[in-house]
């Protein structure tokens, strides 16, 4: 960005504008470079404000919600990150089911598990998933055989054309980790969502939540991750295809792909992003080349990477 674009940033942001600012410490994977310009948002009404003005001034700008899904490059983002915190919530509620409208930066594990707590049910396969109800709007998030396609009930959006749109789940397309607005409009923003609910007995709900806390503690390793690297391709895992390939353990720079689960790629020596990147082309190519099974990814690349052939 010039001059010019950051004496328009202050004068409309103020003190809220910060300047050159890591972004690993955005992301579940501690990996990042820095963004010319970051500003924290915490309402909807907010985020689209935010959002408007930049397009308006064709300022380039990303919206980022718990950073569990995003590779950030070594070389930042050029332009200005909008940390999404927009997380009120409000039950709406009749005698035999609910909508939980959420804000897009509410986090989706802690709301899951708040309303299932409460003897509402649905969301339990989402309470042990970290990032924001809007990044998983977005991608379609899902586990133990749900997923968003299947609670979505409305979605508001900002186009890229600036127009408020209320989408149903039939607009959104979905797809396995995928929906219209990843595929087709990838700036669009989510500013809100409407997710349903059915009341049921608070001690099966609870009985479930520990099963699938319990599922994920035994499968899933710890550290600095971004989660699944990679969709599953049809009629098979990821993890297991990278497991036969002999990849368990393997390692580039920083970034080793976990003994437990050969999906998730572990930052535990301070790694680059595009160690995380080169290890993603070395597990795709191995796979291709033992299994003929392109895997791809379930993450979202932020940046610029290069391909040195690994």
């Amino acid at each position: 960005m010039n001059k010019q674009n950051f004496d328009q940033l202050e004068k409309y942001f103020g003190k809220r504008l910060q300047r050159n600012v890591p972004l690993g410490r955005f992301t579940t994977a501690r990996i990042g470079g820095n963004a010319e310009g970051l500003v924290e948002i915490k309402s909807a009404y907010d985020l689209a404000d935010a959002i408007l003005f930049l397009w308006h001034e064709r300022i380039p700008c990303k919206v980022i919600g718990g950073g569990s899904n995003l590779l950030i490059s070594d070389t930042g983002f050029n332009g200005v990150v909008i940390l999404n915190k927009a997380s009120h919530t409000n039950l709406d509620l009749n005698e035999v089911n609910a909508v939980v409208y959420a804000e897009s930066g509410a986090n989706l594990g802690a709301l899951a598990r708040r309303v299932s707590l409460d003897g509402y049910t649905g969301l339990e396969w989402a309470a042990g998933i970290p990032g924001t109800v809007g990044g998983a709007v977005y991608g379609n998030a899902g586990a133990h055989g749900a997923d968003m396609a299947s609670n979505l009930d409305e979605v508001e959006i900002l186009l890229p054309d600036g127009r408020l749109a209320h989408w149903t789940v039939n607009e959104m397309q979905y797809a396995y980790r995928s929906s219209i607005l990843k595929r087709e409009f990838k700036s669009a923003v989510i500013l809100s969502v409407g997710l349903k609910l059915d009341r049921g007995d608070k001690d099966e709900i609870k009985a479930r939540l520990d099963e699938y806390t319990e599922a994920r503690r035994k499968s899933q390793p710890t550290g600095a991750s971004l989660g699944s690297i990679f969709k599953n391709p049809a009629g098979d895992y990821a993890g297991r295809l990278i497991e036969a390939a002999g990849l368990k353990g393997a390692r580039v720079g920083g970034v080793e792909i976990s003994s437990k689960h050969a999906n998730f790629f572990i930052n535990d020596q301070n790694a680059t992003a595009q160690d995380l990147y080169d290890l993603i082309r070395l597990a795709q190519k191995t796979v291709q080349e033992k299994f003929g099974v392109s895997l791809e990814t379930e993450i979202e690349l932020l940046g610029s990477f290069k391909d040195g052939g690994k």
